[in-house]
């Protein structure tokens, strides 16, 4: 669980009596990750490597989930959990530890939860997951207990998360719940109705995208594209469904598409294009030492969704973005190593006392300066390291 600093609300401005108790709705599959850090090199075939490191938290969309959560926003969560020991571990971790509402969720009988074991090495990380396509939905399944069913979905990532074809997108019995936003899985050939029903209700849907499969890279093969407000690719995805060959050429033919186009270009950060106004915003990226880039991909749409309903200005949002993702990656695992803004806040503290920092590139933050308390604690924060199975 984040160190987090109270009473920040990045939308406490904007918020009026008649407005939607969720800020965020999503739904995805919850993956039990289990995450080794500190290996010299990639594991070698017939022998036993031994990391420095590990951890375990909710992973999938429990990422995405946990990085809103964190940042301030009221996030529901729609997802299927075993109801194994994984899966009551994960349940409590997001609705306990994260406050997360789950009253969309529920416990599958009988079915055993995901799991991803990541092992992070040399700036990337490579994955082995396993699970099993929950049983479709009982038809008297209540909600928001661990008790009844629901199915599950593709953990296809946009910019960097991971993908297992083990499972599909939960089957929920009700509408989704009013938001002021909702996130989508977007896949090629899938229409999913909750998407549709959201943004008829006034949700922003931003939407992300993970490798196509077909390798057509067919735009016109993703319907739910045209209720969303945000399209989030990375580089390479956004390059092949436009037909470009650079990055800012994709986000600007994608801007005719939705009303905004947001590419991550990695190592070089991101940009951006307002399709409604034609307003471009270029940030580069913050550098870091990464230990692990599990979840980065997830922390950067958070971020960007926290800017965007906060009303902040194209180039303040894809900072912002960018800052959370950098600072996810100095810490191992997915939902583990998600910022909440005790720890922005002691970046931001940091970096204005560092030398030979550069004035104008620290100017691009000085909008934290309205959003953060005077003082922080100090950096580095220590993390709690969560695992299973320990006992108070």
């Amino acid at each position: 669980m984040s160190t987090d600093t109270p009473g920040i609300d990045p939308l406490e401005a904007l918020r009026a009596p008649r407005d939607p108790a969720c800020d965020v709705f999503l739904t995805g599959p919850v993956f039990l990750d289990i995450i080794f850090t500190g290996l010299d090199s990639a594991p070698v075939r017939g022998t036993e490597s031994w990391a420095r490191g590990m951890g375990s938290s909710p992973g999938g969309v429990a990422n995405m989930a946990t990085a809103l959560a964190r940042l301030g926003l009221h996030t529901s969560l729609a997802a299927a959990f075993g109801d194994d020991h994984y899966g009551e571990y994960c349940w409590d971790a997001l609705e306990q530890g994260e406050g997360i509402d789950l009253s969309m969720s529920h416990t599958v009988p009988g079915w055993h939860s995901p799991v991803t074991v990541s092992m992070a090495y040399e700036g990337e990380r490579t994955m082995v997951s396993h699970g099993h396509e929950a049983p479709a939905p009982a038809p008297d399944a209540g909600t928001g207990s661990r008790a009844g069913a629901t199915g599950t979905g593709s953990r296809a990532g946009a910019t960097g998360t991971g993908t297992s074809t083990a499972a599909a997108v939960p089957v929920f019995p009700q509408c989704p719940p009013r938001a002021r936003a909702a996130i989508a899985s977007l896949a090629p050939g899938r229409s999913e109705p909750w998407v549709a029903t959201a943004a008829r209700d006034g949700a922003l849907v931003f939407g992300d995208v993970g490798w196509d499969e077909t390798g057509r890279w067919d735009l016109d093969a993703l319907p739910d594209l045209a209720h969303c407000e945000a399209f989030l690719p990375n580089a390479e995805e956004a390059m092949r469904y436009t037909r470009t060959d650079c990055p800012r050429a994709a986000a600007h033919a994608l801007a005719e598409r939705v009303p905004l186009a947001v590419v991550t270009l990695g190592a070089e950060g991101a940009y951006a294009v307002d399709g409604r106004t034609g307003t471009a915003a270029a940030v580069p990226a913050i550098e870091v030492e990464a230990l692990d880039p599990t979840g980065a991909g997830d922390v950067f749409v958070a971020g960007f969704v926290t800017g965007t309903l906060a009303d902040w200005p194209l180039a303040d949002r894809l900072a912002f973005a960018g800052l959370t993702a950098a600072l996810s990656v100095q810490e191992f695992g997915g939902s583990l190593s998600a910022p909440g803004w005790a720890e922005i806040a002691a970046w931001w503290q940091l970096i204005r006392t560092c030398d030979r920092q550069d004035p104008a590139a620290l100017e691009r933050y000085a909008f934290l300066d309205d959003l953060l308390p005077a003082t922080a604690r100090a950096w580095p924060l220590r993390r709690a390291v969560p695992t299973i199975g320990f006992r108070q």
